[in-house]
């Protein structure tokens, strides 16, 4: 009976990633054909493999600027929600001070305003300080839209580690900065791993604010500049495949360096 649930659950398995790879393929797939192979046939395998798709996207379309742009923007954004997060939880979970449990608190209602609310006075203030088609000002918007759910997840998760290697720490005269440097973030690396992973897959599709602040085509971000051009290329679907498929591999590459801590650190952070 055993072996029986295993089979199933195998299967189970299976099934589910053969579900979850199939827009991966059907966008391959479809970037592999022509236009007129994708008319006649457009599900099926592509008989006639072309790669003038990607030629055509890499040395027509300024993709490559764009996935700069991207990736300028992702690393700055997390890497700044990342570093101000972990100091703001250590803060609330092993300061001293008074109000660590209101701040934390304030932290949760940021979480709950939607990132639409904060859309026309976020782009007020950019226009007054001429940030408008300028990457600052997605990395601002991002930042600070990160900050509230790491703050939240490093908190849940700090809370976790026994407090008594943090006071015999404080006995021994360590500083601030020595006990996390030396003690939490040893300990949170694959918690850490966990959120720059899932905040660069949020930063790196996000589209409503690049679209919005960034309208120049030299300044556009990714997915931007792929929701232009799907409109002048509507009709021109494995050229647009193609594309997408471009969009997709710096993540696909993230998570396969990331994976091994992504696993470890997925359930980091839900707290007791």
């Amino acid at each position: 009976m055993q072996h029986v649930r295993n089979t199933l659950r195998q299967l189970l398995l299976i099934g589910i990633s053969i579900i979850s790879l199939y827009p991966v393929w059907f966008m391959l797939s479809t970037a592999l054909k022509s236009s007129k192979s994708y008319t006649l046939d457009p599900t099926g395998f592509p008989t006639h493999v072309t790669f003038a798709n990607f030629s055509t996207v890499i040395h027509s379309w300024p993709i490559l600027l764009w996935m700069r742009n991207s990736l300028f923007v992702t690393v700055v954004a997390v890497g700044v929600s990342t570093v101000i997060s972990i100091m703001a939880a250590f803060a609330i979970v092993f300061g001293r001070g008074p109000g660590r449990e209101s701040l934390f608190r304030s932290n949760i209602a940021l979480m709950a305003i939607p990132p639409v609310a904060l859309l026309i006075p976020m782009y007020t203030l950019m226009v007054s300080l001429g940030l408008i088609n300028q990457l600052p000002s997605v990395m601002i918007f991002y930042t600070g839209l990160l900050v509230p759910f790491s703050v939240f997840f490093f908190v849940n998760f700090f809370r976790e580690i026994p407090m008594e290697l943090v006071e015999a720490a404080y006995m021994d005269g360590a500083p601030h900065r020595r006990i996390l440097r030396k003690i939490i973030l040893p300990i949170s690396g694959a918690s850490t791993v966990t959120l720059v992973i899932v905040n660069a897959i949020f930063v790196w599709n996000e589209l409503l604010v690049a679209l919005v602040f960034l309208q120049s085509n030299t300044s556009r971000t990714l997915m931007a500049g792929l929701a232009l051009y799907q409109g002048r290329y509507v009709t021109n679907e494995p050229l647009l495949m193609a594309a997408a498929f471009f969009s997709i591999l710096p993540l696909v590459v993230l998570y396969i360096f990331g994976q091994r801590f992504f696993v470890r650190g997925l359930t980091a952070g839900i707290g007791k």
